[in-house]
């Protein structure tokens, strides 16, 4: 599909509504502070979401239930629409603005059902309910997030045409002109009791990540240069157009890491870098890392004025709040004060204006989520999939290497042992024994990633198991082990630890990392490092999500635009009874010295 691409006349009309916030008929001359006399002062109040994923309501589609955890935060942004108004209320609405930083549209079975089930895209289709949400708080401006491209552009394409606010990416290039594909900023003027508006701009920076992540959707179309470069592009035109105050929405975390090493020439989490190199910054909404940072500053190399930023977290469980202290002098609004906090969720009641709002909505993703789809002969949990071979990991892997082996049927690879990679992305997934039902079924992968095919050797898959294996605690032989302190080390969150299915081995965690695996064999044999295997993977892994070695390079011999958790539903139907003798058994294990941990 051809890019649509906003020209900034556009932009700027959208964002024209926002300039009229709270005017008036006729505008005050502007107010000079007059000799001996206390200068004028305004304060005002930026709020702030990021990674809201679909969530509207405090509700988890895969367990059919309100949504709770062991903090018992809420999520949705019914829940944020009432901080909202709680805000609002204090300050004034003329005094506020709302803006977010990305992942909107993807996440929830809400969220997918819009995009693929009664797609948006649709002729007379409908309004997507995150685009109904917002609208309907009244939200300023939002950046783009990795994951708004995770359904194809034209789904993002409509998805923006239905929002009454603009989606800002500065660093999101059409590939041939290499001109923003979207507007890379948004003017809002607030009216002052002095006479003198405040131009608030807010820069939209989403993450480079996307040309991998989302190759298949953007490649040819997008291109997704660095944050700090195009920051130091867009800040100067901004305060050279009389910007104030200028704030970033980045989707991008403050760490100054990556998760896909040198893959791409520019830095994933790259939010703290921006505000150390780009002057003339004076807060940063952070997104995409899911952390929660209250306030966070950062001096600017140039100038050493310090840059607020905040990172509220996940699916609306937290609202950043961004004060800002203004002064009056020498004829122009300078930024005295930014500090910034997180309200949380859980302390309010849900907006029934929201939820009045989407109530059909959601009452359709519900009973299609419990559609039954099948039968399973035994119940299957994933709470001990991070340190046990368990049948409901088998059963992501055996769907993922019977599609891919059936994809090669025939061809020049279809002789070759095919493998697959999974991991435990939730905990708390479970199959029952009985009935299967469609939210049972999708709540083995709540992401939206897709199946490929790639060609590796024996060398290979070892270095990929021993990369994986960093995972675990280094835990001596003879002293007692603690399930819930094995895993994580070096802060690797389960999604990125792999157990590959179709091969046995062992891994001694007693042994440092990169000395773990033992006993690597095929079929019986030990794998020869020269041999070949197809690896079914999924393609964040294989496009270098995590920085797994060796997969991202590799050959692809097949890949499928079908959501995985699509492919495990279409295979439950098919099959019709999930029988774990079929596919699980034990092909891994917890060793120490040779000795089972378990």
């Amino acid at each position: 599909m051809p890019l649509r691409r906003r020209s900034f006349v556009g932009a700027s009309a959208v964002t024209g509504a926002a300039l009229a916030v709270g005017a008036t008929t006729a505008a005050p001359a502007v107010a000079q502070p007059q000799q001996g006399r206390r200068p004028k002062r305004y304060t005002f109040t930026v709020m702030g979401t990021t990674d809201l994923h679909g969530n509207v309501f405090n509700w988890d589609y895969f367990t059919d239930k309100e949504f709770d955890d062991k903090a018992h935060n809420d999520v949705g942004l019914a829940k944020i629409s009432t901080l909202v108004n709680k805000v609002r209320g204090e300050k004034g609405r003329r005094n506020t603005l709302l803006i977010d930083a990305g992942d909107t549209i993807q996440g929830t079975q809400l969220s997918y059902y819009y995009a693929k089930v009664d797609p948006i895209t649709a002729k007379a289709g409908p309004v997507h309910p995150m685009a109904q949400a917002m609208n309907a708080i009244g939200y300023d401006a939002a950046a783009l997030g990795n994951h708004e491209f995770n359904y194809g552009i034209e789904v993002l394409r409509k998805f923006e045409e239905q929002c009454e606010f603009p989606l800002l990416g500065a660093n999101a290039l059409d590939a041939k002109t290499l001109r923003p594909a979207f507007p890379p900023y948004s003017m809002h003027c607030l009216r002052t009791p002095h006479g003198r508006d405040v131009r608030v701009a807010v820069l939209g920076l989403t993450n480079p990540g996307i040309a991998i992540w989302d190759k298949a959707n953007v490649q040819g179309k997008m291109v997704f240069p660095g944050l700090e470069e195009q920051a130091a592009k867009w800040v100067p035109k901004l305060r050279s157009m009389g910007a104030d105050v200028v704030i970033v929405s980045a989707h991008s975390g403050s760490s100054g890491t990556s998760s896909y090493g040198d893959q791409l020439p520019y830095i994933e989490n790259a939010a703290a870098l921006v505000a150390e190199q780009v002057p003339g910054i004076d807060a940063i909404l952070v997104g995409h890392a899911h952390t929660e940072i209250p306030e966070y500053k950062v001096a600017n190399k140039e100038t050493g004025k310090e840059v607020v930023l905040s990172e509220p977290l996940k699916w609306g469980q937290r609202l950043t709040l961004f004060d800002f202290d203004l002064v009056w002098s020498k004829g122009r609004w300078t930024v005295e004060k930014v500090a910034a906090k997180v309200l949380n969720s859980n302390e309010v009641a849900e907006d029934e204006k929201v939820t009045k709002l989407l109530a059909d909505e959601h009452q359709k993703v519900v009973a299609y989520v419990n559609q039954v789809i099948g039968t399973s002969t035994a119940a299957m949990s994933a709470a001990e999939g991070p340190f046990k071979d368990v049948a409901l990991i088998d059963l992501i892997s055996h769907v993922q290497a019977e599609t891919v082996k059936g994809a090669l049927a025939g061809g020049a690879h279809a002789a070759l042992p095919v493998l697959s990679q999974a991991s435990c992305f939730s905990r708390t997934a479970g199959i029952p024994a009985g009935q299967v039902t469609i939210r049972d079924a999708a709540g083995l992968y709540p992401f939206e990633n897709t199946l490929e095919a790639r060609l590796i050797t024996g060398a290979q898959l070892k270095d990929y198991l021993e990369y994986s294996a960093r995972y675990y605690v280094q835990t001596a032989a003879g002293t007692p082990v603690d399930p819930a302190k094995l895993t994580n080390a070096e802060n690797i969150p389960d999604y990125n630890y792999d157990a590959v299915y179709g091969v046995t081995y062992e891994i001694d965690i007693a042994q440092p990392s990169g000395s773990r695996i033992k006993n690597l064999s095929f079929q019986g044999q030990p794998v020869d490092a020269a041999a070949q295997f197809v690896l079914a993977v999924n393609n964040y892994r294989a496009s270098g999500g995590g920085n797994f070695p060796h997969v991202p390079g590799a050959q692809q011999l097949w890949a499928n635009s079908d959501e995985i958790r699509n492919t495990i539903i279409q295979w439950v139907k098919a099959q019709g009874t999930v029988d774990p003798a079929a596919f699980a058994g034990v092909d891994w294990r917890l060793t120490r010295d040779g000795v089972p941990v378990f």
